[in-house]
């Protein structure tokens, strides 16, 4: 895994409102662009340093631990 700058990972916000969660992910961390997304959605694996997926259920709220990648 490459080594990327910034807070890489956000425990805290599982179980928090997706769209909350992404407002404060770029709040922590300006090299990310937090993307609000549908579990079991389809998503590329490419592992990039400016994306954290925030996966949320049919209700908005974080169902993964929102991590770099």
């Amino acid at each position: 895994m490459a080594e990327c700058p910034g807070k890489t990972s956000w425990p805290e916000l599982k179980g928090a409102n997706g769209e909350e969660a992404a407002k404060t992910i770029e709040q922590e961390n300006k090299n990310v662009e937090a993307i609000v997304i549908l579990e079991g959605t389809p998503v590329t694996k490419d592992f990039r340093c400016d994306r954290v997926w925030v996966w949320v259920n049919d209700y908005g709220t974080v169902v993964e631990v929102p991590r770099v990648g």
